[in-house]
Parts: structure tokens; C-alpha cells; sequence
């Protein structure tokens, strides 16, 4: 296994989900065409297709922050909804979830061990 790569998320206004998330990362996309909108989110890939589905609590990625409860609020503030507040799991980290409005979960973290390779 070689990490996280891609994370994809289904929405049913590819639009309004493209705008969404370009606030909600605080970036614009790479890759912009009516079947997939790709972010480069730090060497990640954040992706976005069309298509309408149940969403659940199946899939779980966490995006790495430096500040997770502004990062939370502030995703709140953009019209996402609570999934999980800010918790510390043990020592300094700390997890918590939102979902977006179309109902995918968007996972944050903050954890001061992880380093990426070199």
C-alpha cells in the first residue's frame, strides 16, 4: 500500500459542488470537465462525480489540518453539518467530521506525528 491518493465524493450538481469545495479547500481545480472535477490538495487528490447515491458512514478519509476545530467551524460556516466534533484520540491527535451538502463525509486531522516521506 502507498498512502492516500485519491479521495472521490458524489454529488448530484457537479456546479455547485465544484464551487462548494473550491471554498472549502481554498483551492481551484486542476481538472474541470461535466465527468470528474479533480483538486491537487497538497500532492492528494480531492475528486468530484456526477452521480446521485445513498451516502453513508461506509468511507471515511481525513484531510490533515493545522487548526481542526477552525477548520471545523469553518466548514460549518460554509453549510456543511456536524458528523463528529473535535475529539482527541490519544496524545496530541485530534479527528472530527462534516458532511457536505450533498451528505459525503469529510474527514479532518490533526496530527503532529505524521510526516511525509522524502
Amino acid at each position: 500500500m502507498l498512502g492516500l491518493r485519491t479521495t472521490a465524493y458524489k454529488v448530484d450538481d457537479l456546479a455547485k459542488a465544484k464551487e462548494w469545495y473550491t471554498k472549502a479547500f481554498k483551492t481551484e481545480p486542476y481538472f474541470d470537465e461535466s465527468f470528474y472535477v479533480g483538486f491537487n490538495i497538497q500532492g492528494y487528490e480531492l475528486g468530484l462525480q456526477p452521480e446521485a447515491s445513498i451516502k453513508g458512514d461506509s468511507v471515511l478519509s481525513y484531510w490533515g489540518v493545522e487548526n481542526i476545530k477552525e477548520e471545523y467551524n469553518r466548514l460549518l460556516e460554509l453549510g456543511a453539518t456536524e458528523h463528529e466534533k473535535p475529539m482527541n484520540v490519544g496524545g496530541e491527535l485530534m479527528v472530527c467530521s462534516v458532511k457536505d451538502p450533498w451528505g459525503n463525509i469529510i474527514g479532518l486531522i490533526y496530527n503532529p506525528y505524521f510526516k511525509l516521506p522524502e
